[in-house]
């Protein structure tokens, strides 16, 4: 296996985490993720605070690999 084909599998397992994490985030349903609901700034905690960390976590690991897919390929 090449380093690219395995650089574009790791790129997809983690759009589609990152996808996930982002959709279980949204308060309200899909039409809080649309702008459906307005809500006022509050305090992450526990399980909210972990799955936003998280999320910020895979969005640097899917860049670095995206840049990484840019180069070597």
């Amino acid at each position: 296996m090449q380093i690219s084909s395995s650089l574009f599998i790791v790129q997809m397992i983690l759009s589609i985490a990152l996808v996930a994490l982002v959709l279980l985030q949204t308060k309200g349903g899909l039409g809080g993720l649309f702008g459906g609901e307005g809500s006022v700034f509050h305090r992450r905690r526990g399980v909210e605070k972990t799955l936003f960390n998280v999320t910020i976590g895979l969005a640097v690991a899917f860049f670095l690999s995206a840049l990484a897919t840019a180069i070597w390929v």
